[in-house]
């Protein structure tokens, strides 16, 4: 049932979901980044703190995305996960782990719209990573599995292609975009609790 649900929407479309999606969520996606930059991540403090905070959103948006099917949209979903990497850098810096309560399930356009965002986050990652690795404390600097994950892969650029074959219905596209926007809001839920 999930195979058929993603099947049905795999068409041509060119870029405009992708358009939409970026367009619909520059706000949000704007004001997720504020509440990071104010967090100096080459302190063990701030730097914690921020991998918390994505913790609390990624951790259970990767389990349910994978419980509701996101292997049968993206076959490389597995190696796309970032949760173990990202655990790993909290266990090194001694933090916690507090994922956030996520929704039961979700829908094929909505786990497109929520994967745009977790893909496109690799993009800012990228920037980060600099910033952490210049830390004088050797355990931040360290810490890297999770900005660092998927580098010199072509996550980004196949997610884009993927995109770009899509076709979705109006009310698809609309739910794409309200999984963009939730995803942006757990993240932004989880940097407003540390």
């Amino acid at each position: 049932m999930q195979a058929e649900a993603a099947t049905a929407v795999l068409h041509s479309r060119g870029g405009e979901l992708r358009h939409r999606l970026r367009t619909a969520t520059n706000d949000a996606h704007r004001e997720l980044d504020a509440l990071f930059t104010q967090l100096d991540l080459r302190t063990r403090a701030s730097y914690l703190s921020f991998l918390e905070a994505s913790a609390a959103a990624l951790l259970p948006l990767e389990a349910r995305l994978t419980q509701s099917g996101a292997a049968v949209l993206l076959d490389d979903w597995s190696e796309r996960m970032r949760s173990e990497a990202l655990m790993r850098d909290i266990q090194t810096l001694g933090g916690t782990i507090a994922p956030l309560s996520v929704r039961d399930r979700f829908d094929v356009a909505e786990m497109v719209g929520i994967i745009y965002v977790l893909e496109g986050s690799r993009l800012g990652a990228r920037m980060l990573i600099k910033m952490v690795s210049a830390s004088s404390d050797p355990a931040v600097a360290a810490a890297t599995a999770y900005l660092g994950h998927g580098a010199g892969q072509p996550f980004w650029r196949n997610f884009l292609s993927f995109l770009d074959r899509l076709t979705l219905a109006p009310d698809e596209i609309e739910r794409a975009i309200a999984g963009a926007r939730y995803a942006f809001s757990l993240f932004a839920a989880g940097a407003a609790h540390r």
